[in-house]
């Protein structure tokens, strides 16, 4: 079986397309043939030693994938070959065949199809974590969504709207805009261009409830000075390279909370919460309360520039890998 392989760490072009032996289904376990898997940013992270998980080389990247069961090892129950599903792969996504263990898999909703469910998961459950578990968000309240034309923040946006929430979007290009207002954005800010902190103040009416914050950098304390007293800003990541140092008066004076969001790991620790938090995005889709959008998909053989693509921020929405 074909493989995309980080066979040395450091940028995406690094990456090769290598035959492997494909894997058998151990117990509790089962193979699926892959027939599209999600690209994140924690995979642009992994693939240079900066994520906090460090595989040594050669090790294939990767996480989400969505396909077809092969093959079911002892004991695995629920579940039959040729079922369509969904599921986190550890690090190994990057193949035309791997082996999950069953416990780590859903049944794919058929409206979903394999390349929306190949980038959904990280996105949605990441952002259905930070605002419901951890922002409470209520409905009415105003959420300004930074980075918001990539898949973590087109999720948000349409959790967001999802829960009645006003939502104003921040993004660097016409493009990017256009697609957050697409998705369900109320307003948007050209922040390339524009002052953060005065047009979130002025679009909301004197300050945003909660921030929605994957890029960090120099966006940072703008965005935590246009919140209300009272208001949360959510550490999701720092796609902007830069960890901010963020100063500590401030969030005595808007007696604001700056609340971590590392849904990864908090799903590792409480398996069973994870469940439902993702058979409840699965509800909401079913029910047509939420759109993740059509992702951009690349062969195995572009896997480079696909990532380069994420890398350099000029995606709009989810990417992803498929087989070919």
């Amino acid at each position: 079986m074909r493989a995309v392989v980080c066979v040395e760490l450091g940028p995406p072009e690094k990456l090769v397309v290598e035959e492997r032996e494909a894997p058998g289904a151990a117990p509790g376990s089962v193979v699926v043939e892959v027939r599209a898997c999600g690209l994140n940013f924690v995979d642009v992270l992994m693939i240079q030693g900066l994520y906090q998980i460090r595989p040594e080389p050669p090790f294939v990247p990767g996480t989400e994938i969505a396909g077809v069961i092969e093959s079911l090892g002892e004991g695995v129950e629920g579940f039959s070959v040729g079922d369509a599903v969904m599921g986190m792969s550890g690090f190994s996504a990057w193949s035309e065949r791997v082996a999950v263990a069953a416990g780590s898999l859903y049944r794919l909703p058929e409206k979903l199809g394999f390349e929306r469910a190949a980038g959904f998961i990280q996105s949605y459950c990441t952002g259905l974590f930070a605002l419901r578990n951890r922002a409470e968000l209520s409905a009415g309240e105003t959420v300004l969504v930074l980075g918001a034309a990539g898949g973590v923040g087109l999720a948000a946006i349409d959790l967001a709207k999802s829960m009645g929430a006003r939502v104003i979007a921040a993004a660097s290009t016409e493009a990017k805009r256009k697609a957050c207002l697409e998705q369900g954005a109320d307003a948007v800010i050209d922040y390339a261009n524009e002052d953060l902190k005065t047009r979130a103040k002025e679009l909301s009416g004197g300050g945003v409830d909660v921030v929605y914050d994957p890029v960090g950098g120099d966006y940072a304390e703008p965005a935590l000075r246009s919140l209300v007293p009272g208001g949360r800003h959510l550490v999701i990541g720092f796609a902007a390279g830069e960890i901010p140092r963020v100063p500590l008066n401030l969030v005595l004076l808007k007696q604001c909370q700056v609340v971590g969001v590392n849904w990864g790991g908090w799903s590792s620790r409480h398996p069973d919460g994870n469940r439902e938090l993702l058979s409840t995005l699965l509800q909401l889709f079913e029910a047509g309360k939420i759109n993740p959008l059509a992702p951009r998909s690349w062969p195995f053989s572009e896997a480079a520039p696909a990532l380069r693509g994420l890398m350099d921020r000029r995606i709009v929405g989810k990417a992803v890998l498929v087989p070919g």
